[in-house]
């Protein structure tokens, strides 16, 4: 019988911890400590998927359930900004709620413009509660630049 033996990492059992306490509380408590800055706390945070071709930089959201006029999508200093709210459907007393997990509220999602990209080109469409915006890839751009969240 083989034993294997493992490092112990002191610092990874805080940072598990850390983890942990801040995956139960809306926001990070540790963020921003002590710096002055506000912090914008979101009820939620929408899936996005962000893919790049020749042409484009294609972000797609899932937003089920919304409106095109409940979302808002702007540029500004070289960042796209997707937000929104979801409301909450009206509490219905006939009925008897077992389980509510869906989340709502409102949401804020940001995005640093690749080099070689222009703002003043973008474009969304929403249909079927997917927001799609189309950022064109500028042929002077560098391949291999990421869209950071």
């Amino acid at each position: 019988m083989r034993k294997q033996i493992t490092r112990w990492n002191p610092f990874r059992e805080l940072e598990q911890m850390q983890n942990r306490l801040a995956s139960s509380w809306p926001f990070d408590p540790f963020a921003n400590a002590g710096n002055g800055e506000s912090v914008t706390i979101a009820e939620w945070s929408p899936r996005v998927d962000v893919v790049e071709d020749d042409k484009e930089f294609l972000i797609k959201a899932e937003l089920p359930e919304m409106k095109r006029e409940d979302v808002k999508v702007s540029v500004e200093d070289g960042v796209l900004t997707v937000s929104g709210e979801r409301k909450f459907e009206k509490e219905d007393k006939s009925k008897k709620y077992h389980r509510i997990e869906r989340e709502y509220g409102s949401f804020v999602r940001s995005f640093t413009l690749p080099a070689g990209t222009s703002g003043e080109k973008v474009t969304a469409d929403f249909k079927d509660g997917v927001l799609k915006v189309h950022l064109p890839n500028d042929a002077k751009a560098l391949s291999g630049t990421a869209i950071e969240t």
